[in-house]
């Protein structure tokens, strides 16, 4: 709130989100806080003991029945690791997750989807700064997995067994520096071409949006210059 100008201090944060019904504030890593000012908040009487009380109530209720305050033997998952985690049921599930959660705006001539048999006989050119880069493939407060368990566009197509060839273009997102004559080389030769490009934290995170949808860089340069 205050950095939208709601309000102009942490107490008047304080004040308007106690009376608003917020119980709860996410501030890790900071060296001040909002809700430290809830004293001075209940001293000078814009809020109420009853109404702190009110607050605390549910929130404790909450995080005692998911077992914050028991001994950690009581809790099934304190013995979960990654190789639960990422075990090859809950990577299925995932993997169904992200086949269901696709959306295609557009299918021209019934050009998707591809078919895994056709591929060995077609050249692909897979081409952007979301290519084959694992690390910008995830969005904010992702977890991290094992690295062999990160399928970018282009290793997912030659594990089908595809003829392959890539170029990022530009090495990240922001794409300031753009390769268009190796882009058009890759391109040229190909019979299917597959432009990865997007943002990625590098671009926009929370706290750090844009003021327009435009596509980083020379990410647009490289998408027409792949289409022409």
């Amino acid at each position: 709130m205050l950095g939208h100008h709601y309000t102009h201090s942490f107490l008047e944060t304080a004040i308007a989100s106690v009376n608003a019904g917020c119980n709860l504030e996410l501030s890790y890593g900071m060296k001040n806080n909002v809700f430290m000012h809830i004293p001075q908040a209940l001293a000078m009487g814009n809020i109420t003991l009853q109404m702190l009380r009110d607050r605390v109530r549910p929130l404790f209720y909450t995080r005692m029945r998911l077992g914050e305050f028991d001994p950690p033997a009581m809790n099934p998952y304190s013995s979960l690791d990654l190789s639960v985690v990422q075990s090859p049921e809950h990577r299925n599930l995932s993997l169904e997750a992200a086949v269901k959660s696709f959306v295609l705006l557009k299918n021209v001539r019934g050009t998707l989807p591809l078919q895994a048999r056709d591929l060995s006989s077609q050249h692909l050119a897979v081409v952007g700064p979301f290519a084959d880069n694992p690390r910008v493939l995830f969005g904010d407060y992702a977890p991290v997995p094992e690295p062999q368990y990160i399928y970018t566009p282009r290793r997912g197509l030659e594990m089908l067994g595809a003829n392959v060839s890539f170029t990022a273009g530009c090495s990240e997102p922001r794409c300031q520096r753009y390769s268009r004559a190796e882009l058009v080389r890759v391109v040229g030769a190909a019979d299917v071409v597959l432009v990865c490009l997007g943002t990625g934290i590098d671009v926009e995170t929370e706290a750090k949006d844009r003021s327009d949808l435009s596509l980083p860089g020379h990410q647009l340069e490289l998408l027409q210059d792949a289409v022409q």
